[in-house]
């Protein structure tokens, strides 16, 4: 691992929300306040832990196959069947086809919502824009505006600590403005600043960074690209040559043994949820008692889960779980890529998530038994959200290893012994599953730029990627393939830059080995790409990121199914085929009873050959190209949710560009040419719906006498069109 070593001494979340506010202290003292602080490098009187001693070579690892798979008689997947021509079998697939036909936390009284801000802040609102940071954060799509508020509201937060405030003090101020700005409710922003405030004060007294550098770091792209060279590092390979690259995979073989695998993620169960509620409570969860009463019989929760800000009931959940029982009877094993607990982040407890993680592990365990699960920390696990110390960090107070040391104890029940030591580490694990087959299991939140102590130093935290070197270059030496499985995606923006490079750089060495990726956390159903840095034109994995249980927001809960290449002689351990089932919300909620469907099934809904990452390079250029194709795309990456909304040039460039960059913060890379070939359909697009008009209107004007031409022979119908075409 090289990297230059800093100095020392040196909610979806709402935090950047709250250090925003802190800004519009320079409204209330303008004398004593500088709006920003950007030359504060704040007096540090610390030392930096000194990093134990951990020999990745010295771990015990996971040697002997972890699954013995079940003879299933007759199993089969249908579309997998016997042999066709490539017209005749794309044409099956066709036949096969068998589919179902961002919200604010804060607003304002335009739009219908009765929250009304005090007159002093209009400036400040006008200046800062509080509304769009909230939905950015929200949405974890970070812009300029983003930008301002993280600069403003750092630099007033450093400048309180230099100035001697405790944190007691400090905290107080958070959530009084908060509360007087009116930007949540009063438990809401006295929650948040409880949580976050110590944690964020702790990390900002012990580093030296300006808000420039701090706001890059955390947002990335949207605050500009600010080197810093404390944050700056490489992960080191082995001096083992790179295996020849494939011109392309083989096609996995049809009507061989093959893994039915279930994938369930952001499940985010809430033991509060209350049928009935106030659902459009404007807090970051409604849906429960103490969201109130409903303002109107529209406004009351449904029985089975909500499309507003709300997370899933426990019915929904053990109807889910018992309708995968009795329909897939035939599962091999589950991926469960994480977030158990609910969005209440303002409102958590280690207790309470301690509680819901062994609560969602018991039942599992009742629903499959006997069925392995390889699962994945999520986000939300931690308290406060996104709380992910290093093992450095190992004072009792605020060490993760509350969390840590029970996930061992819980997730023992699946995983061989030989992972305790890297589970209790840091999170993360490898397995062998089936001789020459290995599932790793990373821990996300070590990229997770909502996490505050990777500012404390961010060179490859818990040493979980130079491990993951390790196990990949021994899995390359034993002929192993291996599927890789985490919760947040590397390519997106919640993922720190310098770990998602190296990340990137590490899939491309072993792209011979890691066959396929599986995440969550985006609540959608989409995917991501990986490119040779070196080559981009060559596609060299794939990502899966699969559908949220919960319907937070606007979404159908939903699950997916994977069908991945078996045991026999010329297997690639590939995902031959896909299929994501869904429960319709609505209807669930209108006719009290939820029917659970199969949306759709991933290479005839798209007309795919097969699911290699070449293939899903090829449907990528097609629905940059093809409007129709992409709106089924949208549909699906929707989960055929009522609620979803339009979706405009610039929606379907940023989802085609998420699907392409697997890179995070990097789309200059992976989006110009994409881009490109969008604005230049929706250009064709408008100039034929244009055209089309204008022609259908001369042709009813044909009886009217014909306008005189101009000097060039051109009549004003011509000039329209020349005008149209640039």
């Amino acid at each position: 691992m090289t990297q230059q070593q800093p100095p020392w001494p040196s909610p979806r979340g709402n935090r950047w929300l709250i250090l925003a506010i802190l800004a519009f202290l320079h409204f209330a003292d303008a004398a004593a306040l500088p709006l920003l602080f950007s030359h504060i490098k704040p007096q540090i009187n610390w030392t930096q832990p000194e990093m134990e001693r951990w020999v990745i070579e010295e771990q015990p690892r996971s040697i002997q196959p972890h699954l013995e798979p079940l003879l299933h008689p007759n199993r089969s997947h249908n579309i997998l069947a016997g042999d066709a021509s490539d017209s005749e079998f794309l044409k099956r697939l066709v036949r096969q086809n068998q589919t179902a036909s961002g919200r604010m936390l804060w607003n304002d009284v335009a739009g219908g919502d009765g929250l009304v801000y005090p007159p002093f802040v209009d400036q400040a609102l006008k200046l800062f824009n509080l509304k769009q940071v909230a939905f950015e954060i929200e949405n974890s799509l970070m812009s300029k505006v983003t930008c301002t508020a993280c600069r403003a509201g750092t630099g007033m937060l450093q400048h309180q600590i230099q100035s001697g405030k405790t944190d007691t003090e400090i905290i107080r101020m958070i959530t009084d403005y908060c509360t007087n700005l009116n930007i949540q409710s009063a438990r809401v922003c006295q929650g948040v600043a409880q949580l976050f405030g110590s944690e964020l004060i702790y990390v900002l007294k012990r580093v030296n960074l300006s808000p420039d550098e701090l706001c890059s770091f955390v947002i990335g792209d949207g605050c500009a690209d600010v080197y810093n060279p404390y944050h700056e590092w490489e992960v080191i390979f082995p001096p083992v040559p790179k295996p020849p690259r494939l011109a392309d995979l083989p096609i996995p073989l049809e009507a061989a043994p093959f893994f039915k695998v279930l994938h369930i993620s952001d499940t985010h169960y809430d033991p509060h949820y209350a049928e009935g509620s106030n659902a459009e409570c404007n807090e970051p969860l409604c849906c429960r008692l103490s969201s109130g009463r409903p303002a109107t019989p529209n406004a009351a929760a449904g029985k089975w889960g909500d499309y507003r800000k709300c997370d899933t009931p426990k019915r929904t959940v053990d109807h889910m779980l018992s309708h995968i029982a009795e329909t897939h009877k035939d599962i091999d094993y589950i991926l469960w890529t994480g977030d158990l607990p609910p969005h209440d982040v303002w409102n958590q407890t280690k207790e309470e998530n301690l509680a819901i993680i062994k609560e969602t592990v018991k039942q599992m365990v009742e629903m499959f038994p006997g069925v392995p699960i390889f699962p994945a920390l999520g986000n939300h696990e931690s308290a406060p959200v996104n709380s992910f110390p290093p093992p450095y960090v190992n004072q009792v107070d605020i060490s993760i290893s509350w969390l840590y040391d029970e996930l061992d104890v819980q997730w023992r029940r699946w995983l061989p012994q030989s992972v305790t030591h890297t589970v209790r580490r840091g999170a993360f694990y490898s397995v062998l599953v089936r001789p020459g087959f290995r599932i790793i299991s990373l821990n996300m939140n070590y990229c997770n730029n909502k996490n505050w102590w990777l500012l404390l130093n961010s060179t490859d935290p818990a040493t979980e990627l130079q491990w993951f070197i390790y196990e990949l270059q021994s899995a390359e030496f034993s002929n192993e393939k291996v599927h890789v499985i985490g919760h947040i995606p590397p390519g997106h923006s919640d993922c720190l830059k310098v770990w998602s490079r190296n990340f990137y750089k590490i899939i491309s060495r072993y792209e011979s080995t890691v066959t396929a990726q599986f995440y969550g956390h985006t609540h959608y159903d989409e995917f991501e790409m990986f490119y040779d840095p070196q080559d981009l034109t060559h596609p060299n994995s794939i990502a899966y990121i699969g559908p949220s249980v919960s319907p937070y927001y606007d979404l159908n809960p939903g699950y997916r199914i994977y069908y991945v290449d078996g045991d026999h002689d010329s297997t690639t351990r590939l995902v031959i085929d896909h299929e994501s089932w869904i429960m319709n919300l609505r209807e669930a909620n209108l006719y009290g009873y939820p029917i659970w469907y199969k949306l759709y099934t991933a290479r005839a809904a798209y007309n795919m050959k097969a699911l290699r990452p070449s293939d899903w390079n090829n449907l990528l250029n097609e629905l940059a190209s093809n409007q129709e194709l992409f709106e089924l795309y949208y549909k699906y990456y929707w989960k055929n949710s009522p609620a979803r909304p339009t979706c405009d040039a610039e929606c379907k460039k940023r989802l085609i560009c998420d699907c392409k960059s697997g890179r995070s913060h990097d789309r200059k890379h992976f989006c110009a040419e994409v881009e490109s070939k969008i604005d230049e359909e929706s250009s064709k697009s408008w100039k034929s719906w244009f055209y089309k008009g204008l022609t259908n209107s001369a042709e009813d004007r044909k009886e009217m006498p014909v306008t005189t031409t101009d000097k060039d022979g051109y009549g004003p119908l011509d000039l329209v069109i020349i005008n149209v075409g640039g």
